[in-house]
């Protein structure tokens, strides 16, 4: 069987579930990926009442949709992040508090261990998130930057994590890391260092998403051929990069999404430089079997149009994979 097409609820938080359902089963979808934020996944209500989950799942039931993970990318940031304004915006309010920075950072480890909790009340196995990084403003290593400056920000990844990890374990759901610039680990490098700073921790893994990776020239199918065991997740999200005037590159100059100048964007799934054939194949030979979900971004196209293509594209592109070598009916014996 073909894997079930989701949708990302993430940038659509502005309307509620109720509304959302529908539309996205109008769009084409088999189920969605709740997003924490909006009223799409509530972490404490969930935990605190039961009618809540009942009738979360009631909504999704009327009208076909699956949910195969959930997703706290935005208090998943606050874990290892230098805290400032920005994060007041993205995180609830019992996160952020009076804003302490290092009261933030416990707060935002509670509230990734109660999502855990949650989504296993909720009957799903796979939490999508973020980490932060202490360390990601030194990317380009100057002042001069050494090894023991990386390693420290592992360290302190891994001080942070193991509990919530340890957590995630203990009512058997999975945490995906989408690896993505900001966050501890942003290519193949930094993922392999992010598994050995947790020691391989079985729940720690990663949401594939290829559009992060591809801008970057990260080889992003190497990446599922390296981590195919690790991959609990996978979006759907495309990206293309060199169409840009020359005066922005890789790093954004500062720019705004949408903007001519920059050297990469997000595009609507299919139109930009993504090989998602070669991403399927990959995705087969390593036996993954989950979700394709499209996260929607392309801020110069109207989304539901938007998203509709993207369901339709993913389902025409998707295909199982075989158990069987197309020339064994060569053999002598089974002709």
């Amino acid at each position: 069987m073909p894997r079930p097409v989701t949708l990302f609820t993430g940038q659509w938080a502005d309307l509620p579930l109720a509304d959302l359902a529908p539309l996205a089963r109008t769009m084409g979808y088999d189920g969605l990926e709740l997003a924490c934020w909006g009223d799409h996944f509530d972490v404490q209500a969930a935990l605190q009442d039961d009618r809540y989950v009942q009738q979360k799942r009631e909504l999704l039931d009327r009208h076909g949709l699956e949910c195969h993970a959930i997703s706290n990318h935005l208090v998943g940031q606050a874990v290892c992040d230098p805290i400032d304004g920005r994060h007041r915006a993205i995180v609830p309010a019992h996160v952020w508090g009076d804003g302490d920075p290092e009261g933030v950072r416990g707060r935002a480890a509670q509230e990734m261990i109660d999502t855990a909790r949650a989504a296993a009340r909720f009957g799903v196995g796979v939490v999508n998130g973020f980490t932060g990084s202490s360390i990601w403003h030194s990317l380009y290593a100057f002042p001069p930057t050494d090894q023991a400056y990386w390693n420290a920000g592992f360290e302190d990844f891994a001080r942070r994590w193991t509990p919530i990890l340890d957590a995630f374990d203990e009512v058997g759901v999975n945490f995906a890391l989408e690896v993505h610039p900001t966050e501890i680990a942003f290519d193949l490098a930094t993922a392999r260092r992010a598994i050995d700073a947790v020691n391989g921790h079985r729940r720690f893994g990663f949401n594939y998403d290829p559009s992060h990776l591809g801008y970057q020239h990260v080889d992003y199918v190497r990446f599922i051929r390296t981590f195919g065991e690790r991959i609990f997740h996978a979006h759907m999200k495309d990206v293309w990069w060199g169409h840009g005037s020359g005066e922005v590159g890789v790093f954004g100059g500062h720019t705004d999404f949408g903007d001519a100048r920059r050297y990469w964007d997000f595009r609507s799934v299919g139109r930009g430089d993504i090989r998602f054939e070669d991403v399927i194949v990959a995705l087969n030979d390593v036996g993954y079997g989950g979700p394709l979900s499209v996260e929607w971004e392309d801020s110069r196209m109207d989304r539901v149009h938007g998203a509709t293509e993207s369901a339709a594209y993913v389902r025409r592109l998707d295909f199982p994979g075989s158990n069987v070598a197309f020339d064994a009916a060569f053999a002598g014996d089974r002709q």
